[in-house]
């Protein structure tokens, strides 16, 4: 299937969801937000999709919401009677925050490598991701506050349970830039790398080896992990123990083993297909 903002291709249970706007800076126009959530639920769906990996093209990775994204007249009819044109605000607000929700929610570790810009939206989007990568000339800004507005699609509620508060509110209140040096040292990156192919190189050695692993597990591994993150550790054992009851199953473990003593890599089944709706 063609998309607007995106290239996919998917090779041995890894997905490569590519921005593929460069000369627009890959800014997020009306399509992205309906695509991307799109792409991501279906990977997760179909069950054979191990690992996503997204990456840009072109000189920035993204340059954030297209300015016709705020084009008030696209939400909501100008005459309409003031109270229906926020209640339908609220709805498109909690419609483009679902398509970063996506990355959480699939059932498969979200990688985003980035190079250039990450800006206003991208932000939002790449703290949404499992882990992150970038390049030495990649940079982070929260645009929002430059251009008088709140972010409101997820950069002030992910950002600060993933490096210090203080340093969010420094960048959030100031719209200025941060390095990636400067993130990888504040743990928002995992690594920095010379260029940008070298970058791809090493993420997709890193998902090839997330993909080896059983989906079962890691689906469960992530779905702790975030559930953790959003509640106290005793809730979070209580959670573990209740998923292990229906979830943990001697299979793929004994395959495991046995890969181990054979000195061969591991096969394990893929997650069923999900159909919504049914």
């Amino acid at each position: 299937m063609g998309y607007t903002c995106f290239e996919v291709e998917e090779n041995d249970g890894v997905a490569h969801v590519r921005l593929s706007r460069p000369d627009q800076l890959n800014t997020m126009i009306a399509e992205f937000w309906s695509e991307l959530p799109q792409i991501i639920d279906q990977l997760s769906d179909q069950g054979d999709t191990r690992v996503i990996v997204i990456s840009s093209t072109g000189r920035h990775f993204c340059a954030g919401m297209d300015l016709s994204v705020f084009d008030g007249t696209a939400l909501a009819p100008s005459d309409a009677e003031i109270g229906r044109q926020r209640a339908n605000l609220r709805l498109n607000v909690l419609h483009l925050q679902r398509s970063f929700s996506a990355l959480e929610e699939a059932r498969m570790p979200v990688l985003v490598a980035m190079q250039g810009g990450v800006v206003g939206g991208a932000v939002d989007m790449i703290t949404a991701a499992d882990c992150r990568y970038a390049t030495q000339d990649a940079w982070f800004c929260i645009q929002e506050i430059n251009i008088g507005m709140t972010a409101d699609v997820g950069t002030l509620q992910r950002l600060p349970k993933l490096i210090p508060e203080g340093v969010v509110r420094e960048l959030a209140y100031t719209g200025r830039r941060m390095s990636a040096g400067r993130a990888a040292e504040l743990g928002l990156v995992n690594e920095v790398f010379a260029d940008q192919a070298t970058m791809l190189s090493a993420v997709h050695e890193i998902a090839a080896e997330i993909a080896t692993k059983s989906p079962l597990a890691m689906h469960g591994t992530k779905e702790m992990i975030n559930y953790t993150r959003d509640h106290s550790v005793a809730d979070s054992l209580k959670y573990i123990a209740a998923w292990q009851t229906g979830m943990f199953q001697p299979d793929d473990m004994m395959e495991a083993f046995r890969a181990q003593a054979d000195n061969r890599d591991p096969e394990f089944d893929d997650l069923l297909e999900v159909k919504r709706g049914l």
